[in-house]
């Protein structure tokens, strides 16, 4: 497990460390950008049909600035008190990835997420949407939104379920503030990964036909990102698999 830098280190230390660091993520990405094409490939879609978001929650900003070296473009975190700052120290040393929110988002953090997120992937109700739409008035460009679905519609997991996804989906392509990209989803633990997916690739397409460019999939993460390409997945979520086992949150 890859655990952040003490300050009793000395300089030479960390340089050796964050080469070390560098070259593990180097050949960790390597694999997974492989694996992705693989996926595409098999399903019969060009090799770059889907984009690697890399999960970075619990991991420091040194490893965030390192990935965007080796040149992954967009980072997924999900919670504010770790992302803001995370992307506030990336930001000082150069590193501009885009910043995709993905976690269960309170409605008193919106402003907050607004001012660094570049996509925010959560949004599962219309007082939600709201409130990212009042946070982003004063951006220079557009909040995207990604509105996760529930694909078993379990009204304990997150995510809209039934006619909300519509509801939902309206406000936001109707707010000036906000970018409705597409949709969100996790595969719940008791469905097959195809099942799932499947399931979710129907509701893309009914979104789209609602709202033509609304065309995003964000799904599948380490264990089933295959499945998730096969039925159509643009953005593939990678924490584990690209960054190593995560440390306990704190």
């Amino acid at each position: 497990m890859w655990t952040c830098r003490t300050s009793s280190r000395t300089a030479p230390e960390d340089a050796v460390t964050d080469v070390a660091r560098r070259d593990q993520l180097a050949a960790s990405l390597a694999e997974v950008r492989e694996r992705i094409a693989r996926a595409c490939v098999a399903a019969g879609r060009p090799v770059d049909a889907a984009r690697l978001t890399a999960v970075t929650k619990t991991y420091p900003a040194s490893d965030v600035i390192l990935l965007a070296g080796l040149g992954v473009t967009d980072v997924g975190e999900s919670r504010d008190q770790e992302a803001e700052p995370k992307a506030a120290a990336a930001r000082a040393a150069g590193a501009a990835p885009r910043w995709h929110f993905i976690g269960q988002l309170q409605r008193n953090k919106a402003r907050s997420v607004a001012g660094y997120a570049d996509v925010v992937e959560s949004v599962d109700s219309v007082r939600l949407a709201t409130a990212l739409e009042r946070a982003a008035v004063d951006r220079p460009a557009p909040l995207e939104v990604l509105i996760q679905v529930s694909i078993d519609d379990d009204p304990a997991r997150g995510g809209a379920a039934g006619d909300e996804l519509w509801r939902i989906s309206d406000v936001v392509a109707a707010a000036p503030a906000l970018l409705l990209g597409g949709l969100m989803a996790v595969a719940p633990r008791d469905w097959e990964p195809d099942r799932a997916f499947e399931r979710l690739a129907v509701l893309s397409a009914g979104l789209a036909e609602r709202h033509p460019g609304a065309t995003t999939i964000s799904a599948g993460m380490s264990g089933d990102l295959e499945a998730a390409v096969r039925h159509g997945a643009t953005h593939v979520r990678i924490g584990t698999s690209l960054l190593g086992m995560r440390n306990t949150l704190r």
